[in-house]
């Protein structure tokens, strides 16, 4: 197998991402991964934000439970684009450029095929998902008239997605963020003058989102003639069960991860729901506020998941070249700067919780008084989150999918989602905040176990 060191006079790879500084390249390719990432969670939170302010809590609490529907899109949209990325950068880093443009061919193929046959899913068994999702009766005509819009933009939101993932791997991290970018500020333009100037309510902010995803779309899709590694030919595009599987394999611990915050996400509606009605505050303000405190946090974690990204290529190309130093910088570098990051999140909605979420809809008094100890209470452990998400992905970008997906499901499906079953039976609503914080500060343990024997063995 050749190395990724070529013979030139300078002892340089011939891709910077073997050569140059650590702290150069994680700047260039996660900052625009970082922007790309909260770009893609406004879709959502800019949804949210004007509906609070033109519908009400109600449509709040609807485009909460329709969540869950974006956030099962995307986790195929990781597995097959952090997998199809994943493979792209091993590839390169072990000079197997035409194996690359295999991968990259066939990943696009994924993204259709895949993309509209979740649309069609999703428009035939709307109703009982949104229903199991923590729907009430007074919520689910708000839901059902957003999710059937939003459905249909679910191919070009995978397709979007996907390519901003193989575009960054490319090495070009810019196009990959403005391909993110350019539908969110159509998004953004768009929902006051649906919302407000329309009239069309949660009708208004769906449409505003497709449309800046089907702009989007385009962008991204024009990037197959600019790929700067490879030259990408009609051959190139074939699907085979094998690698569909492998892309799937290659992209598990990402994909699992998006899965799990679905399983979450129902998991806390319905518990919300249930012991919300013995409360004061009855089940449509607790359902409003956990939609409202997840997506908030997702902001959080989308920076998280943009350092993850940004140096996904650079860790796959220098471990395809056994360039270990190379890797431990970069694992280093973005764990401190999650750290920051989360402290920094911390600090926020510690001490300025009613100004962030009442940015969403103040309601009444009960709905931030809820929402205020909600916040405070589930995002305690921000600093962590970030380096136990980064470690657990740090299996997925050296090859190891199996590895990094038990320790990604170790803080929700084996930890969160057991507590916030348990808790609760004991100490009511309480029990169910407490749940996050707990989940947290046990897989960081476990996940900083694993990945110091990882590094350990890299010589």
């Amino acid at each position: 197998m050749t190395t990724a060191v070529n013979n030139n006079p300078s002892g340089r790879t011939e891709n910077p991402l073997g050569y140059e500084k650590v702290g150069k390249l994680l700047r260039q390719f996660a900052i625009p991964s970082i922007i790309a990432m909260v770009v893609s969670s406004l879709y959502n939170i800019v949804d949210q934000i004007f509906i609070g302010q033109g519908v009400g809590y109600l449509g709040n609490a609807a485009t909460n439970v329709a969540f869950p529907m974006t956030t099962i899109c995307m986790a195929m949209t990781l597995a097959i684009g952090i997998g199809s990325a994943t493979q792209f950068s091993l590839h390169l880093g072990r000079k197997e450029e035409e194996q690359a443009a295999k991968v990259a061919g066939s990943g696009v193929l994924m993204m259709i095929l895949f993309g509209t046959i979740y649309a069609v899913f999703l428009e035939i068994f709307m109703v009982p998902l949104l229903e199991a999702f923590g729907g009430t009766p007074d919520v689910m005509p708000y839901a059902v008239e957003y999710t059937r819009i939003v459905a249909i933009g679910m191919p070009f939101l995978m397709i979007m997605n996907g390519m901003s993932n193989l575009a960054r791997a490319d090495g070009s991290p810019r196009y990959s963020m403005m391909a993110m970018v350019i539908g969110a500020v159509i998004n953004t333009i768009l929902d006051p003058i649906f919302i407000f100037g329309l009239n069309l309510g949660v009708a208004g902010a769906a449409w505003a989102t497709i449309i800046g995803q089907i702009v989007s779309c385009i962008y991204a899709l024009l990037y197959l003639k600019k790929f700067k590694r490879i030259e990408l030919k009609r051959e190139h595009f074939v699907l085979s069960l094998r690698r569909i599987g492998k892309t799937f394999m290659m992209g598990m611990s990402n994909g699992l991860t998006q899965v799990a915050f679905t399983l979450v996400q129902l998991v806390l509606n319905r518990s919300v729901v249930y012991y919300g009605a013995m409360t004061v505050y009855g089940t449509d303000i607790p359902l409003a506020t956990a939609g409202v405190v997840m997506k908030v946090n997702g902001l959080i974690v989308a920076v998280f998941i943009g350092i993850i990204q940004g140096s996904q290529p650079i860790i796959g190309f220098n471990y395809g070249a056994k360039q270990y130093d190379r890797v431990k910088k970069t694992f280093f570098l973005g764990a401190l700067v999650d750290f920051i990051i989360g402290a920094i999140g911390l600090f926020i909605f510690e001490v300025f919780p009613d100004k962030v979420l009442s940015i969403f809809g103040s309601g009444d008094a009960l709905y931030m008084e809820f929402s205020v100890r909600f916040a405070r209470i589930f995002l305690i452990m921000l600093p962590l989150n970030g380096i136990q998400m980064l470690a657990a992905n740090f299996f997925a970008a050296i090859g190891k999918p199996v590895k990094g997906s038990i320790l990604s499901l170790m803080r929700t499906v084996i930890l969160f989602v057991p507590l916030m079953l348990i808790l609760p039976m004991f100490f009511s609503m309480t029990g169910i905040l407490m749940a996050a914080p707990i989940a947290d500060a046990i897989s960081f343990a476990v996940v900083t176990v694993f990945i110091v024997k990882e590094l350990k063995s890299m010589v």
